[in-house]
């Protein structure tokens, strides 16, 4: 077995910071009231009651109209001082007809003003939304800013707080570099959107039934929204001066931007000038959001498509002051899921504990605790052990073990003899839907559940090892490269990582996927200590030359999980999943190809940690 020490993929280095687990405090060297604490099982007690909601205009950017919601505390006058907590939505920001909306519900009793605003273009704002988090609708978060820190009852300080596309409005007004703002909670945040859209440069479907279902909203028609998914936006648009004023801010919403059609997007650059013509990702904002210092609460999943890469990404690239929280959820954090136990409900904070972790660190942001730290912490759950870990330092220190495809469908710690294995691939196949790229953007269910995969394994190639004689602790970004030889000049290449218990019960732990023409490796990314990347630029674009063998090397999502002595590791290989992703090519014949073994084979590089 190839066993290299390595703390960043590729380069030998000196033992890092190591995790140090804990099942309540993930830090036990950090106090009740640092912004580096990770409580899994405490709550907020309530302290005050709402009050009346107030829907106003207020106006953006070139004059346009903005429809804000707020909610104070019961029993304030008009100049009693409030700390505010901002909400930026494209989905409505509440529902018509009822007294409050989800985010006053949990911070109005906590003694803060509550403002929910619908972004341009949407809800009952005016204006057009000409792109997802267009330039416009950045510059709007300014001019929301300036409105807040008038107030005679604001104290001028504001903490913006999101989830899903709100966490990236969060992200995004920490980037306008704003005096009135102390701090940001993005939960679940979509980092890098084209990975999201495209992850490894292949077409992820559910985006497109995203952006259907927005402009479903945008145009006000309930009856197209998907009751399982948006039932709490079916109620219809909340007016702010009555129905007339609603009706002409709906007029020039007009058609709402679409990733559509996503099938038909072969680079970085199409997919922009698509979109609105720049990189509308927080990742693309990170050294204005770093010059912020705002100080930043972060959670993420290993199971929501890329949000746990996201997590690792911002820590990576950004400065500010950094409160990092990865765990096993579906999007959202109300539903945990880890593979390997049935009780990951007794080890992970519930959401009114993941809401206790935020409210605790926005007190700090609005004391200005916040604001006089200057670390980084990452804190992350270990599937199947059930653990809590932090750590100061990403990637953590770990061995990569070398795993190769051998035949007779063995997953090997030695090279096989050279030979090859054959797929031809299917582009009816599907996954379940219950996936990690559904749960963030399509319509199907929240929950995240792969389920026994033998199935699943069956219909492709797949690799499965001896059974391990002690436990497996596999921390980080697995890396996998392979030599194949396709019939085709494109084609999308997707691996999983799967653990098989003793009764043969197959479990899902990560994945990774890329198209063909994508795959030279970008030597010069900013993530090149995770593993292998790549660009997605048209100019570094190489496409397979049918009847030759090719190399694709490329980085899984990352995971933590524990495999337990006795379980077998699996490597599954496909060359489609039409549940998720559109199929590379789309037309002709569909590839057939061989999948090379031996000593210049293909492999995979897991990171362990050594126990």
């Amino acid at each position: 077995m190839t066993d290299i020490r390595c703390d960043s993929y590729g380069t030998d280095a000196p033992t890092g910071t190591k995790a140090s687990p804990q099942r309540g405090i993930a830090d036990p060297y950090e106090t009740p009231s640092s912004i580096y604490r990770l409580d899994v099982s405490g709550e907020a007690t309530p302290i005050e009651k709402l009050g009346p909601l107030k829907s106003v205009y207020v106006p953006a950017h070139e004059g346009v109209r903005l429809a804000l919601d707020i909610v104070r505390p019961r029993g304030d006058s008009a100049e009693t001082k409030r700390n505010t907590i901002l909400v930026m939505t494209c989905y409505g920001r509440g529902k018509n007809g009822e007294p409050s909306n989800q985010y006053a519900d949990l911070f109005v009793p906590q003694g803060y003003a509550v403002i929910v605003g619908d972004v341009r273009g949407t809800g009952a704002s005016f204006g057009a939304w000409p792109g997802h988090r267009s330039r416009e609708e950045i510059l709007d978060f300014s001019h929301v800013l300036d409105w807040i820190a008038a107030q005679p009852w604001s104290t001028g300080n504001v903490v913006a707080y999101g989830v899903s596309y709100t966490a990236n409005s969060a992200d995004l007004i920490a980037s306008r570099n704003h005096p009135a703002l102390k701090g940001i909670v993005p939960r679940y945040v979509d980092y890098d959107v084209f990975f999201e859209t495209y992850p490894g440069g292949v077409p992820n479907l559910t985006l497109d039934r995203w952006s259907e279902l927005v402009e479903s909203l945008n145009r006000d028609e309930n009856s197209k929204i998907n009751a399982n998914r948006a039932v709490s936006l079916r109620a219809g648009i909340r007016p702010v001066d009555g129905q007339a004023e609603l009706s002409a801010a709906l007029r020039e919403h007009g058609k709402a931007p679409s990733y559509l059609p996503v099938e038909k997007t072969k680079s970085r650059e199409e997919w922009l000038d698509r979109v609105s013509g720049f990189d509308f990702s927080p990742q693309a904002s990170a050294d204005l959001i770093s010059k912020s210092r705002v100080p930043i609460q972060n959670w993420g999943s290993w199971f929501d498509s890329g949000t746990a890469q996201g997590s690792i990404r911002r820590f990576l690239l950004q400065s500010n002051p950094m409160n990092v929280i990865i765990g096993p959820w579906n999007h959202g954090g109300r539903i945990p899921y880890d593979p390997l136990r049935t009780d990951v409900q007794d080890f992970v904070p519930v959401m009114a504990s993941q809401q206790a972790n935020d409210i605790r660190f926005i007190d700090a942001c609005f004391k200005g605790q916040a604001a006089e730290e200057a670390d980084k912490v990452i804190h992350y759950y270990t599937c199947g052990e059930g653990m809590w870990k932090t750590t100061r330092s990403w990637p953590v220190p770990a061995t990569r073990r070398r795993w190769y495809m051998a035949n007779n469908s063995r997953l090997s710690s030695s090279p096989d003899v050279t030979g090859f294995d054959t797929l031809q691939v299917d582009r009816e196949l599907r996954d379940v839907l219950s996936n990690r790229w559904d749960t963030n953007g399509g319509i199907g269910t929240w929950e995240v559940d792969y389920g026994d995969r033998r199935e699943f394994d069956a219909a492709r190639l797949a690799y499965t090892s001896e059974p391990l004689t002690h436990d497996l602790d596999i921390t980080g970004h697995p890396v996998v490269e392979l030599i194949i030889t396709s019939t085709r000049d494109d084609g999308s290449f997707f691996v999983y990582l799967e653990a098989v218990r003793p009764d043969g019960v197959s479990c899902y732990l990560t994945e990774g996927q890329l198209r063909a023409r994508h795959r030279k490796v970008w030597t010069a990314s900013p993530f090149k200590t995770l593993g292998p990347q790549q660009s997605y630029l048209e100019c570094d674009a190489e496409p397979l030359t049918p009847g030759k063998p090719s190399t694709l090397a490329f980085t899984l999502l990352p995971m933590s999980a524990l495999i337990p002595r006795g379980y077998s590791l699996r490597v599954c290989l496909a060359g489609s999943e039409s549940t998720t992703f559109a199929n590379v090519p789309a037309d002709g014949e569909p590839p057939l190809l061989e999948i090379h073994r031996g000593p210049d084979g293909c492999y995979i590089d897991l990171p362990v940690i050594e126990r």
